[in-house]
């Protein structure tokens, strides 16, 4: 394609555009992609999930890819700069995958710890939310790929996302929601907005105009592309698109995926034909797609123009990269009598279900294929010093379905993975022995929702062929779960028949089925055929007809050994009582937080609470490290030494957990969000699932720390908190104000300077931070609210550095809900540093002479 585009006026190629063609942009042609218009050499731009690695174009045939930290490991770090260079790093990966537009980041509040996609979101904290958003947004940007920050906004939970209304007061909208976008859009300028699926305040957020045309291109002066979200929830496929007039009036340029269900010439023009819409409307959509397919064209030309191939980028220098980021987001959040580092300890006993695990990321739009997993079990093994004894025990399984048989699976002829072909089927049924198309998948848990063959008929089917073997001899389960039919034969015998026995399920956004199981005895090594069939046919109804083709087919396989949980746990205590340490790896995986589904309670799943008791009680030097991407209890904390909040850390999780376990890197890692001691204390509850259609944001500004202040509740893990292996004094707090009588919001300032002195024995770094608290009056706030942070870095034992913190208007004000605009209201306000939201080291103020207002940015 001729690239004359670059230099087109958008003006006058709307003026040029028929009226079918302005409507077909306002579209996508297919899941990832943008309508491309040949006559006039307008390209198709691509876009990629997600906010913690770049999956690519398809879900099927998915290119391996780097995996970095979730979103809360990131916020963990406290580091801008850190994260900037996060969002450098996923450009270039995009780019590998042809994609010029990374749907992330994910800039949510994490309003109730339990929400399915809490991992995805930064922080409870809006102005940490923002702060980091917005780091990772110009990362992003500054190398030629845009961001569609997203969910726009109080996309804070799943339960009934799609229609649920968020009833949430306009301060607690204001001060809270949609300040981390405001941050970032007024720091880093995002080129794209994805919408939330849900309502707010009474309309869908897609439809809404105060929302789009108001605030984010009034008030904000937002210039880029409005785009609504585009996965799957339910049974069936639904969108975040939900009508024709209303969304295009509202300001949605695009509707997302492709093919259009909403934006159809024949449906568009009946709206232009009856003036629901008018011309204008559509031309001010088309330009806002067309500007932003020139910017990614002319920012990234060779990969707007390049050859739509997907590739993997793997480097020594990414590698290294991705095991810094994981290493600087993991947070210390005990260690009695200096059990870590693991400095003296020469045997130890590697225990939990997640210690051999693949656990790198959440569960949903944020899941991808990496191109490799450092398990912790590998990384500990192979970062523990020479002579140092590493023994394993599971103790208990703590999975939802049985584990994807990916590693233990190779073909007939001995490659990794299983044969994969491809049959048509007739009108009867029938299925065709031609193959029409042959892949080997590394996977054991197939998407079928892309990439399929072009000649393959609306029915269709796959078998799959391959060996198994364990290393073990013992009873094995196995489980097989589908949206469709199939079959599943063990060495050549009917084993699992699921044509009639479908119940719904609640993993990959709804459309799988519940788990079907049988169970084989095994012997140690001795090859096993697995072969299956699947048909992407659901059953038939209950009056017998042939059912509808799934719309997304699935199909996966797993299977573990059958153990004695009793007795598992008694030998992984057994192992603990002869080692000189035990490290507990435990936690969470992506089935249990997920798109499309919330946890219902905070206890860990299976009867790992119960296996670290025991294990801590038979070694006094026990370490638990602990993956998960938001707040768990802990009935066992009094009880361990020692405590490694890992989150879901990416490809490199094994080697980080090792660098932090044995030394190598000190952790600095500070909490972005707060554990509560008890379901009950969650500031969110009750209200924590939508009731008769809306989502009750009763907690209204009092959310994380906020809630724990103002009630007098001690929460189990603070916001802000984070332990060392050394130690730091604060001195010299100054305050330096500049035009704090002048009564103007643009010349307000205030400089807050605080020296942090390395007072331990080993390099580390501290992230210090800034709370204010407004004056007393007639308006109810918060106590204390972050307003600012700032690290200092990789000092030396005995050194020092001085940090500035900046506090401008933002810092100062907040919604006056009766005037419809920020106020600053003149008196004395605090300002509290601290190494968290409980331990603060200094306490000062300043005094605003007089009152001011502002509006937008």
């Amino acid at each position: 394609m001729s690239r004359e585009f670059l230099d087109q006026s958008v003006d006058e190629l709307i003026e040029k555009l028929d009226l079918n063609e302005k409507i077909s942009l306002l579209a996508g042609v297919d899941w990832w992609n943008t309508v491309k218009i040949d006559r006039f050499n307008i390209p198709s731009v691509r876009m990629s999930d997600g906010p913690n690695g770049v999956r690519g174009s398809s879900q099927f045939l998915s290119t391996p890819t780097q995996c970095i930290p979730s979103a809360t490991s990131l916020a963990a770090t406290f580091d801008t700069e850190l994260i900037g260079k996060v969002g450098a790093f996923l450009a270039e990966e995009a780019k590998t995958k042809s994609s010029t537009t990374l749907l992330a980041p994910t800039c949510n509040i994490q309003r109730n710890p339990l929400g399915g996609r809490a991992f995805e979101s930064f922080s409870e904290d809006p102005h940490l939310s923002g702060s980091i958003a917005a780091a990772y947004v110009n990362g992003l940007q500054s190398n030629g790929v845009g961001a569609a920050i997203k969910h726009f906004v109080c996309n804070d939970q799943e339960h009934e996302r799609l229609s649920a209304d968020s009833v949430v007061s306009d301060r607690a909208l204001r001060e809270i929601y949609l300040y981390p976008f405001m941050l970032a859009q007024r720091d880093a300028r995002p080129w794209a907005y994805m919408t939330s699926y849900g309502r707010m305040q009474g309309t869908h957020c897609s439809e809404k105009p105060e929302l789009l045309r108001g605030i984010l291109r009034g008030e904000w002066k937002f210039d880029g592309l409005v785009m609504s979200d585009c996965l799957l929830a339910s049974r069936m496929c639904r969108f975040g698109t939900y009508s024709v007039d209303t969304a295009l009036n509202a300001g949605l340029d695009l509707e997302m995926p492709g093919p259009t269900k909403w934006r159809a010439p024949p449906l568009v023009s009946h709206q232009l034909f009856v003036k629901k819409i008018t011309h204008a409307t559509i031309d001010e959509r088309a330009r806002s797609l067309l500007n932003f397919v020139q910017k990614l064209a002319r920012v990234s030309p060779d990969v707007v123009y390049g050859d739509g191939e997907e590739r993997t980028r793997d480097t020594p220098e990414s590698r290294a990269f991705n095991r810094r980021v994981a290493a600087e987001g993991m947070v210390l959040l005990k260690n009695s009598n200096n059990v870590l580092p693991l400095s003296s300890a020469r045997k130890i006993a590697v225990i939990g279900p997640n210690a051999k695990g693949r656990v790198i990321s959440g569960g949903g739009s944020a899941h991808l294929k990496a191109n490799y997993i450092v398990s912790p079990w590998n990384g500990i093994v192979e970062g523990a010093p020479e002579g140092v004894q590493i023994t394993h025990a599971i103790g208990c399984y703590a999975h939802k379905s049985l584990p994807a048989l990916d590693d233990k699976m190779t073909t007939e002829s001995g490659q990794p993975g299983w044969d994969c072909t491809f049959h048509n089927q007739d009108t009867e049924g029938n299925v065709a022995d031609k193959v029409i198309a042959h892949y080997v998948l590394k996977s054991t848990d197939a998407v079928f929702c892309d990439s399929l063959p072009a000649d393959i008929t609306p029915n269709w089917t796959v078998r799959f062929k391959g060996i198994l073997k364990v290393d073990r001899t013992a009873p094995f389960e196995f489980g097989l779960t589908v949206a469709g039919q199939a079959k599943l034969w063990i060495n050549d015998e009917l084993k699992l028949f699921s044509y009639t026995k479908l119940k719904p399920g609640e993993i990959f956004y709804e459309q799988r089925s519940e788990e079907e199981k049988t169970t084989i005895n095994l012997t140690a090594n001795e090859p096993v055929r697995i072969s299956v069939e699947y048909s992407n046919t659901l059953p038939p109804d209950s009056d017998g007809k042939r059912s509808r083709p799934a719309f997304i087919g699935v199909l996966r396989l797993g299977g573990c050994e059958i153990i004695n949980s009793d007795q598992a746990i008694q030998d992984a205590a057994s192992l603990a009582k002869e080692s000189d340490a035990a490290v507990l790896v435990v936690g969470l995986t992506h089935e249990w937080e997920s798109e499309s589904y919330d946890r219902t309670t905070l206890a860990l799943p299976g009867r790992q609470d119960e296996l670290i008791k025991q294990v801590a009680a038979a070694n006094p030097n026990t370490v638990v490290v602990l993956q998960s991407g938001s707040a768990i209890s802990m009935p066992w904390l009094g009880s361990v030494a020692g405590l490694v909040q890992a989150w879901y850390s990416g490809n490199e999780v094994g080697n980080a957990i090792a660098d932090v376990l044995f030394g190598k890197v000190n952790p600095s890692g500070k909490m972005p969000l707060s554990f509560p001691k008890r379901i009950e204390d969650i500031p969110a509850y009750p209200n924590l699932r939508a009731e008769n259609g809306k989502i009750h944001y009763r907690e209204d500004l009092f959310v994380g720390y906020k809630h724990y202040q103002a009630k007098g509740i001690e929460p189990l893990i603070p916001f802000g908190f984070g332990l060392s292996y050394t130690t730091f004094r604060y001195s010299d707090l100054k305050i330096t104000s500049t035009a704090q009588d002048a009564g103007d919001a643009s010349a307000f300032g205030v400089e807050v300077s605080v020296t942090v002195t390395n007072t331990g024995n080993v390099e580390g770094s501290e992230a210090v931070q800034l709370y204010i608290g407004l004056p007393e009056s007639e308006v109810t706030h918060p106590k204390l609210q972050l307003k600012a942070f700032a690290k200092a870095r990789n000092l030396a034992p005995g050194a020092s550095k001085t940090l500035k913190l900046q506090l401008n208007k933002y810092a100062v004000s907040f919604w006056d809900v009766d005037n419809s605009h920020w106020l600053a209201e003149k008196g004395t306000y605090r300002v509290v540093v601290g190494s968290s939201s409980v331990d603060f080291k200094f306490e000062d103020k300043f005094t605003l002479g007089k009152s001011f207002t502002w509006s937008g940015l």
